[in-house]
């Protein structure tokens, strides 16, 4: 008997050492994730990020939407149709133009959701029995976001002139809708959503390599200390980050070119802007991106930490700049945190470049706000990288 060898594990044999070693492997890695706060701060916040932004932030059914109005007839009839409007609470009137040119310059900016054309003698055709045409024109570049109040204004058009049509009038709100709704759906007619979701899906693929691949590799260069060796050579940091950061921007290029190709060829997105203006401005965003992969790399000390600093990065840009749910929708405080991301303003850039055929005047804030960003991203990284590797 004593021959044979036991197999039994030391737990099966009631070894008393086995759970002073097991509690000591315990207690070792309380102590490891205690020393990594980056890791331990990561399992922590991320939750608590997604609870408020799905929980708060997160809204498919925008309201207050901002809406421009031409007013060519300013009767009580119109006045009832623009209260009923706005007593929706999807609409939201910001600004009474005089022409249509600027219609189509607040649409193509971005500065409002939808506009109104009340047409001349509006009144006198209702009270007359003509039923003549309301124009509302919606920036549909986003279905959902203008869906819903799509659908409640066409509800609008039986409902809105019921308290003024009375007395004499009382047979013209008997007959048909005493005016007819004309709805112009601008840059997307047919609510496709791929014209939606795959010129976005350019920001996001970038913002993700982008960020990431910088970070692991420059934090790979000071895990095995040759970034020491770097600096030790006559070679200024400003030159080293320049030195790390271009050859990603041409694999960014190489990025865009399938996107853009397979957005236009295989998914019929139209490209009405210029192509070269498009490949600026993604060049500056990419950019921006890799800065921000750059300055993370010199606050991680490992790998690992660059990975979850790129993810607590990269969830709020995915989140809060308008490619998964509508902009608008968001409460204001998650939009001022959406416009200082940098993915949000490329969003409007490349739809507005590709379904709206905007140019250079029509982006100059979103474009301006990238600037801003990369040159903010470059100088923070090269203050970190002096004070963390000289």
């Amino acid at each position: 008997m004593s021959a044979v060898a036991d197999k039994r594990t030391p737990r099966e044999r009631g070894d008393p050492a086995f759970l002073k070693r097991t509690w000591a492997m315990v207690v070792k890695e309380f102590v490891q994730m205690r020393r990594d706060r980056m890791t331990f701060a990561t399992m922590i916040f991320i939750p608590i990020l997604q609870l408020v932004l799905f929980g708060y932030a997160i809204n498919t059914d925008p309201k207050h939407l901002p809406t421009a109005v031409l007013l060519r007839d300013d009767g009580p009839l119109t006045r009832a149709v623009l209260a009923a409007m706005k007593n929706s609470d999807y609409f939201e009137f910001v600004a009474q133009v005089r022409d249509p040119a600027e219609i189509d310059r607040m649409l193509a900016s971005g500065e409002v959701q939808f506009a109104v054309e009340v047409p001349a003698s509006f009144e006198r055709d209702i009270r007359r029995g003509d039923r003549p045409s309301l124009l509302v024109i919606a920036d549909a570049t986003d279905p959902v976001a203008t869906g819903t109040a799509i659908s409640a204004v066409q509800g609008l058009v039986d409902t809105a002139l019921r308290r003024e049509l009375r007395g004499p009038d009382d047979s013209i709100a008997a007959r048909a809708p005493p005016f007819k709704l004309t709805l112009q759906r601008r840059y997307n007619p047919e609510g496709l959503t791929q014209y939606n979701i795959v010129p976005g899906l350019l920001g996001v693929v970038l913002t993700m390599t982008m960020m990431m691949f910088t970070a692991l590799a420059v934090t790979r260069e000071i895990e095995r200390g040759t970034m020491e060796s770097l600096l030790a050579m006559p070679i200024k940091p400003v030159e080293i980050m320049i030195g790390k950061i271009a050859p990603f921007v041409l694999v960014g290029f190489v990025q865009m070119a399938i996107i853009i190709g397979a957005a236009h060829f295989m998914f019929g997105v139209p490209i009405l802007g210029s192509v070269p203006l498009l490949i600026a401005l993604t060049t500056l965003f990419a950019a921006a991106n890799l800065a921000v992969g750059y300055t993370f790399s010199t606050i991680a000390e490992n790998q690992l930490q660059a990975v979850q600093l790129t993810f607590f990065f990269f969830l709020p840009n995915i989140l809060l700049s308008g490619f998964m749910f509508p902009f608008r929708g968001m409460p204001h405080w998650a939009q001022w945190i959406g416009e200082i991301l940098p993915l949000t303003h490329f969003m409007r850039i490349v739809r507005g470049i590709m379904l709206k055929g905007n140019g250079f005047a029509e982006m100059r804030v979103d474009v301006l706000a990238l600037v801003i960003f990369l040159v903010v991203a470059m100088g923070l990284a090269l203050m970190r990288f002096r004070r963390t590797l000289d």
